[in-house]
C-alpha cells in the first residue's frame, strides 16, 4: 500500500488553495462541500498557511508550487500539488458520494484517469439507495447502544437490517417502512429470529462482466452461495469473500429449504435462465413461506430476456 486513506474533517477549517486557474477552482468545490472555508491566493505567501489544516496547489508558477510545498511539509500540514506527486504528502482521490457514504479511489498518482474510471464504474454498482440506508443506521443508533450495550450482539442486529427486511425496503424506495421495520429490529435486539430469504439468478452463458447490478448486490449481501457445479468460476467469484459456498448438482429444494429456514440468506446461480430450477424449487420454498425472488442474472447482451424483470414473491 503507498498511501494510508483517511477522511479529513474539514467543517470550518480552513484550506489554502494555491492558483487562480480552472483546476484550482475545481479542487476547491469538494473542499467547499466539505465545510472548509476556502483561502483563494494567486501566489504563495508562507503567511498564508496560518490556521490551515491542508494546502492545494494548482495553476500557479512552480517556484511557488515548490515553496507551498516544503514550507506545508515543515510545519506538518498535508500539501498536494496538482500533477507533481514528488511535491505531494496527500493525494486528492477519486471521489464517489452517497451521503453520508463517502468512497475514495487512489491509484497512488500512477494513473489518475484510471482512478476516474473505476469510479465511475462503483456509481453505477452503489445506488444512492445506500446513503438512505446508512442515514437510517445513524437515526438508530443511540437508541441500539442504549438498549443493547453488548457490541458484538449490536453488530450482529446491523448485519440483520442491512443484509435483510429493512435493506429491501429501502431499495425498494419504501422509506417510511424500512423506519417501522428498523424500530421493530432495534427493539426485538439480539432475541430477534433472522427471517431467510432465497434469490435464484439465472446466469446463461457469459462472461462475469455481463452480471446485472441487482445480482451483483444480491451475491454481495448473500451468507450462503448455492451454485451448479458447471459455473463459469467467474461469476461465483463475485460474492463476497466470506459466504459460504455450496456446489450442487441437480435438485436443491431440500438444501434452499434447509437453509433459508435457518435464517440465512441464499442466492441459488442457476445456468441458463434459471426459469426451470426456479419453476421445480420454488414451489417447495413458496409453501413454506419462504421469501423467494427471481433476478435477471446477466444484462440484456447476455442470454437471459426471459428475466428482465425481477419476480417476487
Amino acid at each position: 500500500m503507498r498511501h494510508f486513506p483517511i477522511f479529513l474533517t474539514l467543517r470550518g477549517r480552513s484550506v489554502l488553495v494555491l492558483g487562480s486557474g480552472d483546476v484550482a477552482a475545481r479542487k476547491s468545490e469538494p473542499l467547499a462541500a466539505a465545510g472548509a472555508e476556502i483561502r483563494r491566493r494567486d501566489r504563495f505567501d508562507p503567511a498564508d498557511l496560518d490556521g490551515c489544516v491542508l494546502a492545494v496547489g494548482a495553476d500557479a508558477p512552480d517556484g511557488d508550487l515548490a515553496a507551498l510545498s516544503a514550507a506545508a511539509q515543515g510545519r506538518g500540514i498535508p500539501v498536494n500539488i496538482v500533477d507533481r506527486p514528488q511535491l505531494c504528502s496527500c493525494l486528492m482521490p477519486a471521489i464517489v458520494e452517497r451521503d453520508p457514504i463517502t468512497i475514495a479511489v487512489s491509484t497512488g498518482g500512477a494513473a489518475p484517469l484510471l482512478a476516474r474510471l473505476l469510479r465511475a464504474r462503483i456509481e453505477a454498482v452503489i445506488p444512492p439507495a445506500f446513503g438512505r440506508l446508512a442515514t437510517l443506521g445513524e437515526a438508530f443508533a443511540a437508541e441500539l447502544r442504549s438498549r443493547v450495550p453488548d457490541l458484538a450482539a449490536r453488530r450482529r442486529i446491523l448485519e440483520r437490517c442491512f443484509g435483510g427486511r429493512v435493506a429491501e425496503l429501502v431499495f425498494a424506495g419504501n422509506d417510511a417502512a424500512a423506519r417501522l421495520q428498523f424500530a421493530v429490529e432495534v427493539a426485538a435486539g439480539e432475541h430477534a429470529r433472522s427471517e431467510g430469504s432465497v434469490s435464484f439468478i439465472g446466469t446463461g452463458p457469459g462472461p462475469a462482466d455481463l452480471v446485472t447490478l441487482r445480482a451483483q448486490r444480491l451475491m454481495g449481501e448473500a451468507d450462503v452461495l448455492v451454485y451448479d457445479a458447471a459455473l463459469t468460476p467467474g461469476i461465483v467469484a463475485l460474492a463476497r469473500r466470506d459466504a459460504r459456498r455450496i456446489a450442487i448438482a441437480g435438485d436443491t429444494s431440500s438444501l434452499l429449504l434447509e437453509l433459508a429456514d435457518t435464517g440465512h440468506t441464499v442466492v441459488r446461480l442457476c445456468r441458463g435462465d434459471g426459469a426451470t430450477d426456479f419453476a421445480r424449487e420454488a414451489p417447495t420454498l413458496e409453501a413454506a413461506g419462504i421469501s423467494i425472488q427471481y433476478v435477471a442474472g446477466l444484462a440484456k447482451n447476455g442470454t437471459c430476456p426471459r428475466l428482465d424483470e425481477a419476480e417476487e414473491r
